[in-house]
């Protein structure tokens, strides 16, 4: 481990797994990190499947966290926090790395990474996925949603999963940190690199779609746009941006 490895987090580094968030709730000792070389059934949001060629990062941060529920799910603020801070710390390309609403990565406009959330037993598992050297092709997604990408097509750099699971650990810890002294600090540092605030964007809940301009996040980490029928605010949804 690195000298910068946050201390009493174990490590755990496997070749195939299912998915590192499911062998993070199999660990007996937490807070860890899960990274795997492959998953054999790697999802995202909604239980979508998530494509975990070899090379790419599949890695998950999994405690038991105390305090309130909502205080757990703005873990995903952090998550995309953290892994934009290791990005640019690798990189140095500061304006590259933005966030799309709730915690997405963006490369130049494209989807880098996806992060999931899941809870069981009194653990939290924060997985990220992020795509270092390959990423569905464009046919493969719909056809409204983000363009994928990855680091290596988009910026020439090579990144090893191992890697960035260095940088990523420590600023995950240091972003912990920061909102045990409350939301608001992640909150001002998501919105300085929120993509698309300001413009208009649709965002699409289990049971409605509204489309308005995306002014900002409230305290509780919910959107808010501003409709033809008013201010609303979505505390959870997917993200559609209009064409540039």
């Amino acid at each position: 481990m690195s000298a910068d490895w946050p201390e009493g987090v174990a490590r755990h580094v496997l070749d195939r797994v299912d998915s590192t968030n499911a062998e993070g709730f199999r660990l007996t000792a937490h807070p860890a990190w899960v990274l795997a070389v492959e998953q054999t059934a790697g999802r995202g949001r909604r239980g979508r499947i998530w494509s975990s060629p070899r090379g790419n990062f599949y890695g998950s941060h999994v405690s038991r966290p105390t305090g309130p529920a909502d205080r757990a799910a703005l873990r995903s603020f952090v998550a995309a926090l953290s892994l934009r801070d290791a990005l640019v710390a690798v990189t140095g390309l500061e304006t590259a790395f933005t966030l799309k609403w709730p915690n997405d990565v963006l490369l130049n406009g494209g989807k880098l990474s996806g992060i999931l959330l899941e809870g069981q037993g009194g653990l939290l598992a924060v997985g990220m996925g992020v795509n270092l050297i390959a990423s569905p092709p464009a046919e493969a997604v719909e056809a409204t949603t983000v363009r994928p990408t990855n680091l290596l097509a988009e910026t020439g750099f090579r990144l090893t999963p191992e890697q960035l699971l260095a940088r990523l650990a420590p600023a995950f810890a240091a972003r912990e940190a920061q909102l045990a002294q409350g939301f608001d600090g992640i909150r001002h540092d998501f919105l300085a690199h929120a993509a698309r605030v300001g413009e208009r964007i649709t965002a699409r809940t289990m049971t409605a779609s509204h489309t308005g301009i995306y002014r900002t996040v409230d305290d509780h980490g919910a959107l808010v746009l501003d409709t033809e029928a008013g201010r609303i605010t979505i505390p959870a949804a997917d993200i559609f941006f209009a064409d540039p």
